[in-house]
């Protein structure tokens, strides 16, 4: 893995930028999109708008699986849907707050679980009230709670916004929510965590008092002591995953790096988040943007994201038309299977997948090059292992745009892997 030494700042055109060479990944990759007879087949979760993006799902105590997302491009009314068959069909989530209709931003989802035992967990449903071009929101981020795994749920209520004594204008809140500990033992305190357009990525706090009322500390930015690589690599829409299923002292990030001038960068902590070590590039088999990690029932880590691929060479042959000079394309929804050990030794992993296709305007089948509009996902482990994902984008339906012209349709479709066929596929034993 490379060190944080050979990550360094240089400028161009007067900004300072983090510049590394892209290289490929060696790994397998299974393409799910052949859609062989033993793989489960995509299913559509909603399309009934030409655009709907950036879904989020939780697993509920009854089985059901939930999946939100905005009717729009990030912002957009937050709609739901259920499962209750494991992610093979869906139905609307109905009596929904009527403060979700002013979401400004992808919604993410989480689930609380408290130390006593008798209180029951809570799920919280965030989103950002993020300023778009022409379109300034009031600040802040907005969160819904549920008592009754997903059945209904409180209106918004706003924290941090423009009006008060410390305004935030944040991106995607939460990226990631960690429950933290204290003296090696779990607390009833999560750590939140999203960037603003400077990229300078904050940490706020959750706890509830002793009426159950929510209170989110302060926004501080957490990674300040590496800022120079933070602001030059556009570090953004940071995963968090603690080591040892979900249950160790270490906890790990995984960032998105704007510029595209340098691969996803991976730092640790082993102070609850207090400090964090120099950041390293990821290998290219897991460059790319808004990385969701999901421990499976072995062991092992599920990794999706929106593949970056900045390979030279892959790039002299692989190009999406009209950006051929850029020095990157995108090769979609992609799931990345490989252990805690390989990211902490900066090993390439197992393998990886491409869950579907995902399609750009000129192309008729699937390709290599794939649309990069995706790969925001929501990922469940069900009870008997099977991994259950969902993300947006063109999946090869058309429909109809707002001026009447035929275009592809973006819509929320998931897929249900087994990952002993995609081990045997791959070539990989256990």
């Amino acid at each position: 893995m490379m060190s944080s030494q050979q990550l360094f700042p240089r400028r161009v055109f007067g900004f300072p930028i983090v510049r590394s060479a892209g290289s490929d990944y060696s790994i397998p990759q299974v393409d799910l999109s052949a859609e062989a007879a033993d793989i489960e087949p995509l299913v559509t979760i909603d399309d009934s708008k030409p655009y709907l993006g950036h879904p989020d799902s939780i697993l509920c105590k009854t089985g059901e699986i939930l999946t939100f997302y905005p009717a729009g491009h990030g912002r957009g009314a937050v709609l739901g849907r259920v499962s209750a068959d494991g992610g093979r069909t869906w139905r609307a989530l109905e009596n929904t707050p009527k403060s979700w209709e002013r979401s400004r931003e992808t919604p993410t989802v989480y689930r609380l679980e408290f130390t006593d035992a008798q209180k029951p967990d809570q799920m919280i449903l965030i989103s950002a009230n993020s300023d778009w071009p022409g379109d300034q929101g009031p600040g802040g981020f907005n969160c819904s709670l549920s008592s009754d795994e997903g059945k209904t749920w409180s209106e918004f209520e706003t924290f941090y916004d423009k009006n008060s004594s410390h305004p935030v204008v944040p991106i995607v809140a939460m990226s990631a929510l960690t429950r933290l500990k204290e003296n090696g033992r779990f607390v009833d305190k999560w750590m939140g965590i999203f960037h603003d357009k400077r990229f300078v990525n904050y940490k706020t706090i959750l706890t509830f008092d002793e009426n159950g009322r929510m209170h989110w500390s302060t926004p501080a930015p957490y990674f300040a002591a590496h800022r120079t690589i933070e602001k030059g690599s556009k570090m953004c829409e940071v995963e968090m995953l603690r080591s040892k299923g979900g249950q160790g002292d270490e906890l790990c990030l995984i960032t998105r790096s704007q510029t595209k001038k340098v691969n996803s960068l991976i730092s640790f902590s082993q102070d609850e988040g207090k400090t964090w070590s120099a950041p390293c590039e990821l290998p290219a088999a897991l460059n790319g943007e808004r990385h969701k990690a999901e421990w499976t029932k072995d062991g092992r880590l599920f990794i999706t994201f929106r593949s970056i691929e900045r390979s030279p060479e892959k790039n002299r042959l692989h190009r999406e038309k009209g950006h051929e000079k850029r020095g990157w394309y995108s090769e979609g929804w992609i799931a990345w299977v490989g252990s805690y050990d390989d990211l902490k030794q900066g090993r390439e992993g197992q393998y990886r997948m491409k869950i579907a296709h995902t399609y750009l305007d000129d192309q008729g089948g699937p390709n290599i090059v794939a649309n990069g509009d995706t790969g925001y996902c929501g990922n469940v482990v069900l009870e008997d292992g099977t991994i259950f994902t969902c993300t947006y984008g063109r999946f090869g339906d058309t429909c109809m745009d707002e001026k009447g012209q035929k275009t592809l349709r973006t819509y929320i479709a998931s897929r249900r892997i087994d990952l002993s066929l995609t081990d045997r596929l791959a070539g990989v034993s256990r």
